[in-house]
């Protein structure tokens, strides 16, 4: 991943993150308050060495001490110095229980050790420190006694005694919040950053880009009310779905295929990603430009461009490539400009080899002699391989894929598949691309901030829902 791949899944999942860091400081805090406080006393205890007292002894004797006060410290933990302390504070706990709440440590090059004692109650963490020191005390100068007097060579003396403890060492509000926000951080970063990595869905055009070399040529903009007006650019020109697609019209009229005829053949991977819509809509962009335009249902399995130009499927593609029909009997003109509409007609058994026969390549050269955009609506190219075929005749594929729908895998196969017979392919339109947040594309991006949407445009609620109807009624008269 790159760094604009982490600031990309930062944007997208910053709620996610926010929430985490909220669940980690309220846990974190929950914590502090349920938790008993602890209490903490100090007790320091200095070793020596009797000696004669010259320089040289003295040498030896600290010499001596130093390396004995690590000893001393590591028998603070030990029954024989546990035990009298349980006994003598009368407490009901054993040596090992009470060893958990005692720390032990002698300061680098001194001769002082240091008794920790952690309770709940401060006074006992006090009388646990200065008792353990004494009790230490006693167990060396036991374990030290040689020679027949029977008198230790090393003195402890408690140098400083431990004071009750005015506020808590645990818990540290201040402390458990900060890692409860880091760890909560880390946390929502960390699922934010796999969930982005195990996504397989294609969402932006970087994830097309990294199938295919072709351009990614339009992004239609997301648009809740698709179903109940398929035809937005009739419908609601002022829209910024319907902007979308005059952004791919424009695209398209600046494509580079090399001299070759714009004709193109709109697929995708699977069904329901919005080619047929797309295609109409594009034709009606065109055509709205003033070129000549055909656009063919060439989904002999499933034909819905008849049912969305409100034209009748009886007789089309079918019948003019057996011969039935002409060309002139079955192309419907649609609109008051010089959009033609050729429909499927009957669903016929053997789609692949019409699509793929000589009288299909023959209709290509006519058409594109007669008009400025032929624009075919092919079946999905993951089901079946009519797409493919056809666009091998074709001046290239478009491949429509649905942003947050369309698996990487599928679309990985639908390029294979095109390019397995030699298929070029024109470019990509991505549809259900949201209008805002790092994955919006093209006009949608920017539609919200400079005003030129619907919402944006100062009409009054009824003077919008005017436009809509107006709209409409010109979509019924061009039927």
């Amino acid at each position: 991943m790159e760094l604009r791949d982490y600031i990309t899944v930062l944007r997208k999942g910053w709620a996610f993150i926010v929430v985490m860091v909220l669940v980690g400081v309220g846990a974190a805090a929950a914590y502090s308050l349920v938790k008993t406080p602890d209490y903490s006393a100090s007790a320091q205890v200095f070793v020596s060495t009797q000696t004669s007292g010259s320089v040289a002894d003295l040498a030896q004797g600290n010499t001596f001490t130093q390396q004995r006060v690590k000893t001393y410290a590591s028998l603070v933990t030990t029954p024989i110095v546990l035990l009298p302390v349980i006994s003598s504070l009368g407490l009901n706990i054993t040596a090992e229980e009470l060893a958990e709440s005692i720390t032990a440590s002698a300061p680098l090059d001194t001769t002082l050790i240091q008794i920790d004692a952690v309770s709940d109650d401060p006074v006992r963490a006090a009388d646990i420190a200065n008792a353990t020191s004494q009790s230490l005390t006693n167990a060396v100068e036991q374990i030290e006694s040689t020679g027949d007097s029977g008198g230790s060579q090393v003195k402890l003396t408690r140098v400083q005694e431990a004071q009750v403890p005015v506020s808590p060492v645990s818990p540290n509000v201040p402390l458990n919040i900060a890692l409860g926000f880091l760890v909560g951080l880390g946390i929502g970063i960390g699922i934010a950053v796999l969930r982005h990595v195990l996504d397989n869905r294609v969402r932006n055009e970087a994830d097309v880009e990294r199938i295919s070399s072709a351009p990614v040529v339009g992004g239609i903009a997301f648009d809740p009310k698709a179903q109940s007006r398929p035809l937005i650019v009739q419908a609601d020109p002022r829209s910024p779905r319907a902007e979308s697609f005059r952004t791919l019209r424009t695209n398209l009229q600046f494509l580079d295929l090399g001299g070759r005829a714009r004709t193109f053949v709109m697929t995708s991977s699977v069904q329901s990603e919005g080619k047929s819509t797309t295609v109409a809509n594009l034709a009606i962009a065109l055509d709205s430009a003033g070129a000549k335009v055909i656009v063919i249902d060439a989904d002999l399995r499933r034909p819905k461009l008849g049912q969305y130009m409100g034209l009748d499927d009886a007789a089309g593609l079918t019948d003019l490539l057996i011969g039935r029909a002409e060309l002139s009997d079955v192309a419907q003109p649609w609109g008051r400009g010089q959009l033609h509409v050729l429909p499927a007609g009957q669903i016929p058994p053997n789609p692949s080899e019409l699509l793929g026969s000589r009288a299909m390549s023959d209709l290509i050269r006519e058409l594109e002699m007669r008009f400025d955009y032929v624009l075919f609506d092919a079946p999905p190219l993951l089901p079946v391989t009519d797409a493919a075929i056809l666009s091998k005749s074709a001046s290239g594929a478009i491949v429509v894929v649905s942003a947050g729908k369309t698996h990487k895998n599928q679309l990985a196969g639908a390029v294979s598949a095109l390019e397995s017979v030699g298929a070029p392919i024109a470019g990509f339109v991505m549809t259900m691309m949201p209008t805002k947040g790092p994955d919006a594309y093209g006009y949608g991006r920017y539609g919200g901030a400079y005003g030129y949407g619907i919402d944006d445009d100062g009409d009054t609620k009824a003077e919008k829902k005017e436009r809509i109807r107006v709209g409409s009624a010109a979509r019924k008269a061009a039927k």
